[in-house]
């Protein structure tokens, strides 16, 4: 690797490989010790192409989710089989693994911004700004951005574009779907929301029971299939279908209202 050899986004590669491996070691027993990670489905991550494949997930924190999902995918491609046992899987990391986030949650502190080099692909939110609602258009350098991280490595998404469960899919992820044609792999996670603080940088509770379960590809006619249909398939698929609401205990459904409340609290 050449001392300043950079991605496409203009990161140094070595400065990134150092901030994973540092904030990977930092944050390691969040997930191996404080807590336990379960993890399902890791075999399909060793068997994906290098680019243009298109992560989506539930979300239940604004880093602790994605910190963990740097963890799996490594040791993952480290030939280990649902475990995160053993952090030398971190020294030689994959570099372009990239995620969406709100560009004013990375620029909200020295932390978001040395995460946000890790891999961050930041925009702006059509939908929210400073704790408001609003209504803007989408900004087709953002979607270009996307495009960049997929032509270069892998994406992680967050299409509820919220932290609060069962809030409806964003279509921008369908039509980025549509555009760009990836393959599309759904995680679905828990415990995370009941074992972190709203960021996912504070430990809130131990020994709280993490999953994480990595779904086989969707499959999506990417000519035909519509944009209703395509954002139906991921509420289904990252398990955020109101239906779903149908299947948890009223004693969940509770323990996540506090929850929320507290978030809202803070």
């Amino acid at each position: 690797m050449g001392l300043f050899k950079r991605n496409p986004f203009g990161h140094i590669l070595w400065v990134k490989k150092w901030l994973i491996r540092i904030l990977g070691a930092l944050t390691h027993r969040r997930f191996r010790g404080f807590n336990e990670l379960q993890i399902e489905g890791s075999e399909i991550i060793k068997n994906l192409p290098d680019n243009n494949v298109l992560f989506i997930s539930n979300h239940q924190t604004y880093f602790a989710d994605v910190i963990a999902m740097f963890h799996v995918f490594n040791a993952s491609l480290s030939n280990r089989d649902d475990s995160i046992k053993n952090i030398g899987y971190l020294w030689n990391p994959k570099l372009n693994v990239y995620y969406v986030a709100a560009k004013e949650t990375m620029k909200s502190g020295l932390l978001p911004k040395v995460l946000a080099y890790v891999g961050s692909i930041s925009i702006e939110r059509t939908w929210r700004s400073q704790g408001k609602d609003v209504n803007r258009q989408v900004k087709m350098s953002d979607i270009s951005s996307i495009g960049k991280a997929l032509d270069d490595g892998w994406v992680i998404t967050f299409p509820q574009g919220t932290t609060t469960p069962f809030k409806p899919i964003r279509k921008g992820t369908a039509h980025i779907i549509k555009r760009y044609k990836p393959i599309v792999i759904p995680i679905v996670i828990d415990g995370f929301r009941r074992s972190f603080d709203k960021k996912g940088l504070r430990v809130k509770k131990k020994n709280i029971f993490q999953s994480f379960e990595i779904k086989a590809p969707l499959e999506i006619d990417y000519e035909n299939e519509s944009i209703d249909s395509i954002v139906e398939k991921i509420e289904y698929a990252i398990e955020q279908h109101p239906s779903f609401l149908k299947v948890i205990p009223q004693a969940v459904l509770e323990e996540n209202e506090r929850l929320n409340k507290e978030l809202r609290d803070m």
